[in-house]
């Protein structure tokens, strides 16, 4: 039988290594979060462990280790015939479950008697969390970040996307925790993953990035959505070199009719998160415009969205919190335009490659 064991420091930096990354949880525990790259392979499915969990409590610990004893067993063997029927001598599974290791640990004996060479993360998911949220300050203190500052709508996200296809490196936070940003950022029938989740899809952007090159993101606050961006990324951005999009209004209220294609198809849904600013506008102005919405003039809407929830305060917002803003490279944009975008994502890189960039 070929298992070992290694530490889940080590872990973090040799997952490349392994054939696979295997997650022996519950199918609701891997939801939940898992590591980058991992397949769901449950010793107990949610069903099988509540219905282990009530023998244990309400009949004998005995009679409920027999029942998953023969649970996990046969679920072991109904992933072998799924999975390895193809699988060469030569490949190498990476094993975790929560803490313990009972769960991967059957697995791996299984796999091992087969003559595969299995390594189970020592401590488990639980463990591998604690150092990934370690490491998490050290693949930010190695990287030089470059903040894309603008108000709503002037394009930010569009040209981070730019500044990718054009070969740069960008942490897309709103990418990575499926919403907009901003009140009305939800996006609809796409949830957000867990926090855990959503930091372990940080750490994994992070650590593939070249520290020898800029790394492009979205000037954020805090939260995106309601998932928290890491602390010492927040405060690393905050302290970098920013850049400034300006994009006249008529195209910043086209190109959120075009980012939210959805408000115009289902204004039900649109008027729903217009509720969620009852508090900051007044209902007399959300009734005010959830009517115009109805009525087919949700450009107007958008228009005064921009006008007297957004832009107010944006500047002075932005400067409080990146301290760099007040020296930030304009950015003009003419349109909305890919051509636009490309142009200024390559002004944006050729100056970035000059001998003068710094920080």
């Amino acid at each position: 039988m070929s298992v070992q064991t290694i530490a889940a420091a080590d872990a973090l930096a040799r997952l490349a290594e392994f054939s696979a990354i295997i997650d022996a949880r519950s199918e609701s525990e891997f939801a939940h979060d898992h590591l980058p790259g991992a397949v769901n392979w449950p010793s107990l499915n949610d069903t099988q462990r509540a219905r282990v969990g009530t023998l244990y409590k309400q009949a004998s610990p005995f009679e409920a280790r027999k029942l998953g004893a023969a649970l996990v067993a046969r679920n072991i063997a109904d992933h072998i015939e799924r999975e390895l029927g193809d699988a060469p001598r030569g490949w190498r599974p990476l094993l975790y479950c929560w803490r313990g290791g009972q769960r991967s640990g059957a697995l791996a004996l299984v796999l091992g008697q087969i003559g595969f060479r299995v390594t189970l993360i020592e401590g488990g998911y639980k463990a591998f969390r604690v150092a990934l949220l370690a490491d998490i300050p050290v693949q930010v203190q190695r990287l030089r970040f470059r903040v894309v500052c603008g108000p709503t709508g002037s394009g930010k996200t569009r040209l981070l996307h730019a500044l990718a296809a054009a070969g740069a490196q960008v942490l897309d936070l709103e990418g990575l925790a499926h919403h907009r940003a901003s009140v009305l950022g939800l996006i609809p029938g796409v949830p957000q993953p867990s926090q855990k989740h959503f930091e372990m899809r940080v750490w994994d952007t992070l650590r593939a990035l070249d520290p020898a090159r800029p790394v492009y993101v979205e000037a954020e606050s805090k939260k995106v959505g309601n998932v928290t961006v890491p602390e010492t990324l927040m405060a690393a951005m905050r302290t970098s070199a920013c850049l400034r999009i300006d994009l006249p209004d008529d195209e910043r209220v086209a190109l959120l009719l075009e980012d939210y294609p959805f408000f115009v198809s289902d204004p039900d849904f649109f008027c729903q998160r217009l509720d969620t600013l009852v508090a900051l506008r007044g209902r007399a102005v959300i009734d005010d415009w959830k009517a115009r919405v109805a009525a087919g003039r949700t450009e107007q809407v958008v228009r005064e969205l921009l006008a007297l929830h957004y832009d107010p305060g944006y500047a002075s917002s932005t400067r409080r919190n990146f301290a760099r803003f007040d020296q930030a490279r304009p950015v003009p944009l003419a349109d909305r335009s890919p051509a636009s975008l490309r142009a200024a994502s390559a002004a944006i890189l050729a100056e970035d490659a000059g001998p003068q960039a710094r920080g």
